[in-house]
C-alpha cells in the first residue's frame, strides 16, 4: 500500500503580488455556520431523521424536542445518535465509578494533572477580577462587583479521542472564579464518559456531577434542564459543528463561551525558523481533523523545506490519514512580501492560535490585534497552551477573535454595579437627572428624584 504522504497536496499561495484569497475561502469553510461534517455524520443524519437535513435543521429539531419533552427526548437521541441505550438513572456517572477510575488511573498521569491544575489555577487567580469601589464625590459610593456564576455546564468531547485536558482547561478556571456547581457532560463512548482518564481527572478536581451525554442533545439538556439534569447558567467547552450550533441556538437562555468551529493555527515564520519545528506545529493542528494549518512566510525557501518535513513527519503519525485530509482541505503555505504583509493577513484572518517563529516575535505580535492565543518564539509550540502552560485552551474560532475572548476565570463571573448616594449628593446631582428625564418625557423618573430633594 502506498504511503498516504505520497499524495500530499497542500495549497501553495504566492500572495506577493496580491491578496491571499485562499484565506477568505478557508474562513468560509471553517465558519461555525458552515457544513464541516464527516461522511459518517451525514449518513447518521439520514438514518435518524429520514432525510438529509442540514446541521442547523438537525440542531433545531433536537433542541426543540429536548426542551419540550425533557429526559425522554434526551434518552431517545442518545440511543439513535450515540447508540447508547441508557435509562434515566444511568445518565449520571455514579460517585463509585469516579472514585474507581481515579484509583485505576496511571499515577504518572495524575501527577501531571495536579501540576497542570496548579498552573491553570495560578494564572486564573492572577487575572481574576476584584471588586472596585470609588468615591468620586462626597456622599457618593460606586462599586463594580464580581459574583461567581451559580452553576455551569462543561462539554468534553469524546468521539475520536479522550480529552482530560479539556476538563482541566474548563473546570479549573470555573473553580478559581468560585463556581460551586459544575456539571461535566461527555458522550457515552469509550473516549467520553466511559474513559478512565477523563473520569479520573474529574475526580481529581473534585467534580462530582458527570453525565453520559454529548452532542446537541447534551447542550439542550444543560440549557433547558430536565428531570434528571438541572439547568445551568453557562455552557462552555469545545465540540463538533452540532455542539457549536446548539450552543449558538441556546445562547440567550444561557450564556456560552464562544461560537467555536474547527481548530486553526497560523504560523508566521522567517529564515531563522527550523522547518522541522514549523512542520510539526502545522501537523499538530491538522491532527484535530478538521483543523486548519496555515504557514505565512516571506522566506521562499522555507516553504519547500517545510513541505518536505510535512511529508517526512506524516509517515510516523498515528492519525496520518486524517491529518493528511485536514492539511489538504484546510491547510496552506503562503508566501508574502514581507513581515508587514504577514501581519496584515494574519490580522484579517483572526486565527484561534497564532504561533510566531521568527528572530523577533514580539515585533510581529505588536502589529497583530486579532488572535485567540499567541505563542512566541521557536520553543513555544501551541501544544504548551493546549495542555499545561496556564491559560485555557478553549478559544474563539471562525474569525470571531476580532471581538471574542478565550475562556478564563473571569468568564465565570457576573459583573454588576452598586450605587449609593447620601442626601447631599442626591441634591447636587438632581438637576442633571431631572433635566434629561424631562427632556425624554419620562416625568416619573424626574419625580422620583425631585420628591427626595424638595423641602
Amino acid at each position: 500500500m502506498p504511503s498516504p504522504t505520497a499524495q500530499l497536496n497542500i495549497q501553495r499561495v504566492d500572495a506577493r503580488t496580491g491578496s491571499a484569497e485562499i484565506l477568505d475561502e478557508l474562513r468560509a469553510k471553517l465558519s461555525p455556520d458552515g457544513d464541516v461534517v464527516s461522511p459518517r455524520g451525514r449518513a447518521l443524519t439520514e438514518e435518524v431523521f429520514g432525510q438529509p437535513l442540514t446541521p442547523v435543521q438537525v440542531v433545531d429539531k433536537i433542541c426543540e424536542d429536548v426542551r419540550g419533552e425533557g429526559t425522554p427526548a434526551l434518552l431517545r437521541y442518545l440511543k439513535s445518535l450515540d447508540k447508547a441505550d441508557l435509562t434515566a438513572d444511568q445518565l449520571r456517572v455514579p460517585a463509585e465509578e469516579l472514585k474507581a477510575a481515579h484509583a485505576a488511573a496511571d499515577p504518572v498521569l495524575l501527577e501531571s494533572i495536579r501540576r497542570i491544575r496548579d498552573n491553570v489555577a495560578e494564572f486564573g487567580k492572577a487575572i481574576l477580577h476584584q471588586d472596585v469601589t470609588i468615591q468620586p464625590k462626597p456622599g457618593v459610593t460606586l462599586t463594580q462587583r464580581y459574583v461567581p456564576l451559580r452553576r455551569v455546564g462543561v462539554c468534553v468531547p469524546g468521539g475520536a479521542a479522550a480529552y482530560p485536558s479539556t476538563v482541566l482547561m474548563t473546570v479549573v478556571p470555573a473553580q478559581v472564579a468560585g463556581v460551586k456547581e459544575i456539571a461535566v457532560v461527555a458522550p457515552p463512548t469509550p473516549f467520553g464518559a466511559y474513559n478512565t482518564d477523563m473520569l479520573a481527572t474529574c475526580h481529581e478536581l473534585g467534580v462530582t456531577e458527570v453525565y453520559r451525554m454529548g452532542g446537541a442533545q447534551a447542550v439542550a439538556a444543560l440549557a433547558y434542564g430536565c428531570d434528571d439534569v438541572p439547568a445551568v447558567d453557562k455552557i462552555v467547552g469545545p465540540g463538533n459543528l452540532f455542539v457549536a450550533l446548539a450552543k449558538k441556538r441556546v445562547y440567550g437562555t444561557v450564556d456560552i463561551d464562544s461560537f467555536a468551529g474547527p481548530s486553526e493555527v497560523i504560523v508566521i515564520a522567517d529564515e531563522t525558523a527550523n522547518p522541522a519545528f514549523v512542520a510539526s506545529d502545522l501537523l499538530a493542528q491538522a491532527e484535530h481533523s478538521p483543523g486548519s494549518s496555515i504557514l505565512i512566510t516571506w522566506d521562499e525557501g522555507l516553504i519547500e523545506s517545510v513541505y518536505e518535513e510535512l511529508v517526512k513527519q506524516l509517515q510516523s503519525l498515528d492519525r496520518s490519514e486524517l491529518t493528511l485530509d485536514a492539511l489538504q482541505s484546510f491547510g496552506a503555505l503562503i508566501l508574502v512580501r514581507d513581515e508587514q504583509h504577514a501581519c496584515e493577513l494574519t490580522d484579517s484572518f483572526a486565527p484561534e492560535h497564532l504561533q510566531i517563529e521568527t528572530a523577533n516575535p514580539r515585533d510581529q505580535m505588536a502589529k497583530i490585534n486579532n488572535s485567540g492565543a499567541a505563542f512566541l518564539g521557536h520553543h513555544t509550540p501551541v501544544a504548551l497552551g493546549d495542555y499545561a502552560a496556564g491559560p485555557s485552551h478553549v478559544l474563539p474560532t471562525g474569525g470571531t477573535c476580532t471581538w471574542a475572548a478565550g475562556l478564563c476565570s473571569n468568564s465565570f463571573l457576573r459583573s454588576g454595579s452598586v450605587t449609593e448616594f447620601d442626601q447631599t449628593a442626591l441634591t447636587n446631582i438632581a438637576p442633571d437627572v431631572i433635566a434629561v428625564a424631562e427632556k425624554e418625557g419620562l416625568t416619573a423618573h424626574a419625580k422620583s428624584v425631585s420628591i427626595r430633594t424638595s423641602e
